[in-house]
């Protein structure tokens, strides 16, 4: 899982295509290791992302742009001041190391052409991003600022001479020659160690070729005609296990290959299911810790209202002590520690306890008094019981929906419900809080008989969507007493079909708590008979003429077409 000197290659070949004279129109920072450039180019407009996590350091092309925080960080205000309108007049890698620049063209404040360049280290845990003037060659900043206490023979502080990494003692890949590469030595290691730029999956594979020079010499004229094809090596699991543009020998026979247009599409593919690199689990993890704290938070409210519901519905013999206390305040005797009467009701005899502290009067009114706590109690316990319960509902939907998701901006969204709802602290913001306008923007699949099925991506999609999208003849489905997206079947004002029904219930069933379970039920029901209670929290519902039935769980994109 290398982002060696040969990919580097070809990633600069590939963004030399799409990227040369284009536009920064902006740049973006979503994470303190990010960075998206919009780039506006000849054909199109264009998004390049940069990370300098050491589990997934690259640079690549995207297609979607990610969530940004409210306020932009300094290194990316930095950028956007030196390089936003700037020209991308170049894009080369250095050597045969790990480094692509970005040569720029912009303007400064005074309005004078200047030129700038862009350095993406891609190295592992060292990896950088540097922005530096070319006129004087200092460091303007960089994404990771190194110290002498971090690195004593390199440190990247603005102002200071930027210097290359220190090179190392190897035979760069571009200019070993067919002796230099026969004499590396007969493994893997041996060939790493001689030869710079290769990754050790590549090393391993050269040691096993006959004739070294042809099999790097190849690849690397297929990266100058552009003809290079990106692939993932895929484990028994579907887990990716490598990529590169070579094919390698240890992964061709026991992994499934898969193939790729781009090497940015290849990548994106890669570090999007690689369990290991996935930001989106890293972000939701936070998430899921405080959803589960307060869930154990809520369940221990559950438990101990029910103690004292329990304990203040067998009140009964407070208000009993009360009345036999009275009716027989004769007997009664000031210091008295208990009293043994009479019940009026059934002739049986009653042990009173008494606190002597208090007259016999004044223990007849504590009994009354403690019954008519009681009674009060059982009425607000139920309400208590009830409000708790909303709340145990809501946070087990929203950890569902954290456990099934594996996207950033799905994540955000539901960070930004939990706020709103009270249950996360709000993240600090600097100046006045911007009210954004919601857009539900559900999940859309077509049954196999052609019904449209929308599917809710958290709670706030789930009302818009069943209380604003839907209309009152379409059908809503969801997972029996079991967290999950509300799932709504249009059906124009007509009448749904079995096999709808079906579909769309494996859907719901798929998409909720129960999604690695079998024969799921699932309640459907038009939309016309599902309410949404005064003061419920996001999501819940309740409804009434519902029936049942009884799916597996199907992966959408499997099971039904996507328009």
């Amino acid at each position: 899982m290398a982002f060696d000197g040969i990919i580097t290659q070809a990633m600069t070949r590939e963004l030399s295509d799409a990227l040369l004279l284009g536009k920064i129109d902006n740049v973006y920072q979503p994470e303190s290791d990010e960075l998206v450039f919009h780039i506006h180019t000849r054909s199109g407009n264009r998004r390049l992302y940069a990370t300098t996590d050491s589990a997934c350091a690259c640079v690549r092309l995207i297609d979607e742009g990610l969530v940004n925080p409210p306020q932009p960080q300094a290194f990316c205000m930095l950028l956007r001041k030196h390089l936003r309108g700037g020209r991308i007049t170049e894009i080369c890698q250095k050597d045969a190391e790990r480094i692509i620049e970005f040569s720029l063209e912009t303007l400064n404040e005074l309005g004078f052409t200047v030129s700038r360049k862009l350095i993406f280290e891609i190295m592992g845990k060292h990896s950088n991003i540097v922005l530096v003037d070319m006129s004087s060659g200092k460091i303007i900043d960089s994404i990771k600022r190194v110290s002498i206490d971090v690195n004593r023979a390199r440190q990247l502080l603005p102002g200071k001479l930027y210097q290359y990494p220190p090179a190392q003692d190897k035979i760069p890949y571009k200019e070993a020659t067919r002796e230099d590469l026969q004499n590396a030595g007969s493994t893997g290691k041996a060939v790493l160690a001689c030869i710079g730029g290769l990754s050790p999956a590549v090393a391993r594979h050269l040691a096993a070729q006959e004739d070294r020079e042809k099999v790097l010499r190849s690849v690397m004229e297929e990266i100058e005609a552009g003809g290079f094809v990106p692939r993932v090596y895929l484990d028994a699991e579907g887990t990716p296990r490598e990529y590169h543009i070579m094919p390698l020998t240890e992964f061709e026979d026991t992994c499934e290959v898969r193939t790729f247009d781009t090497l940015s599409h290849a990548l994106t593919f890669f570090f999007e299911n690689k369990q290991s690199s996935n930001r989106a689990r890293q972000k939701s993890h936070d998430l899921v810790r405080a959803v589960s704290a307060a869930l154990d938070k809520h369940y221990l409210k559950d438990q101990r209202l029910k103690e004292d519901l329990l304990t203040a519905e067998n009140s009964e013999p407070l208000r009993l002590y009360g009345e036999l206390l009275t009716a027989n305040m004769h007997l009664l005797r000031p210091g008295m520690k208990e009293i043994e009467v009479t019940n009026y009701y059934d002739g049986s005899q009653v042990k009173i306890p008494l606190d002597p502290r208090y007259s016999p009067n004044k223990n007849a009114q504590n009994y009354f008094k403690r019954y008519g706590k009681a009674k009060t109690a059982i009425h607000e316990k139920k309400i208590q019981l009830e409000e708790n319960r909303g709340s145990i509902e809501y946070l087990e939907s929203v950890l569902t929906y954290l456990n099934n998701t594996g996207s950033i901006r799905e994540i955000e969204a539901l960070r930004e419900e939990l706020e709103e709802t009270g249950f996360l602290r709000r993240r600090k913001q600097k100046g006045p809080r911007k009210n954004k306008r919601f857009k539900p923007d559900p999940r859309v699949y077509t049954t196999s008989d052609g019904f449209q099925v929308l599917v809710g991506r958290n709670n706030k999609e789930n009302d818009a969507l069943t209380l604003q999208m839907a209309a009152k003849t379409d059908y809503w489905l969801h997972t029996k007493d079991i967290p999950g997206s509300h799932v709504i079947v249009r059906t124009e004002g007509g009448e749904i079909t079995e096999t709808a029904i079906y579909e769309a219930a494996s859907i719901a069933a798929f998409f909720s708590k129960a999604r690695s379970s079998g024969n799921v039920p699932v309640d459907y029901v038009r939309v016309r008979y599902v309410k949404k209670p005064n003061g419920a929290k996001p999501g819940m519902v309740i409804f009434t003429h519902n029936r049942t039935v009884f799916v597996d769980p199907k992966d959408p994109e499997a099971s039904v077409s996507r328009p």
